[in-house]
């Protein structure tokens, strides 16, 4: 998969130490200029849905997996390799320094109607939630919460530069 950006958080002064490694899938779904996003109420932000990839699975099946339970989306077909974002930062957790952080996106399709989402508690308790917006309302909304929110989520960036790179490449 093409590697579009590879990014180090302003935090780190060095990649060395004890790195855990992840990877994510991540679903692009649009319906012309609308796009199925999560908006999370704490960091007030919207991002792509997708997630980490289980032991066992294929990127793949992450996806698939990953936009059922985030979404509630039925009938997902995974069209093509969108590409890959990289990103290094701080990791406070689990005896680690940093976390090299693997985002492959995909462009996908599903059924129009979303089913009932099965997000997980943490998501819940960060008020996430499903729904269709115009890519550059979202756009503009991200780039918003950057100057002004201190609330900001570290993932931020990471979802506003893919937005820009879907509305460049795909519309």
């Amino acid at each position: 998969m093409q590697l579009l950006r590879s990014t180090i958080h302003p935090e780190l002064s060095t990649l060395e130490g004890n790195r855990l490694h992840r990877q994510a899938a991540r679903g692009i779904i649009l319906d012309g200029e609308n796009i199925l996003m999560l908006y999370t109420e704490r960091y007030h932000d919207y991002s792509i849905p997708g997630g980490g990839v289980d032991e066992g699975e294929d990127l793949r099946q992450g996806l698939v997996r990953e936009l059922e339970e985030e979404t509630g989306a039925k009938h997902i077909d995974v069209i093509c390799e969108f590409g890959l974002y990289e990103e290094f930062r701080p990791w406070y957790k689990d005896g680690f320094d940093l976390v090299q952080m693997e985002s492959f996106c995909y462009v996908c399709t599903i059924h129009p109607e979303l089913g009932e989402t099965r997000l997980e508690e943490h998501e819940i308790q960060n008020g996430m939630r499903p729904l269709w917006i115009n890519i550059h309302q979202a756009i503009a909304h991200n780039e918003h919460t950057i100057a002004n929110s201190p609330k900001k989520g570290m993932s931020i960036d990471r979802e506003t530069y893919l937005l820009k790179r879907i509305v460049k490449k795909l519309l």
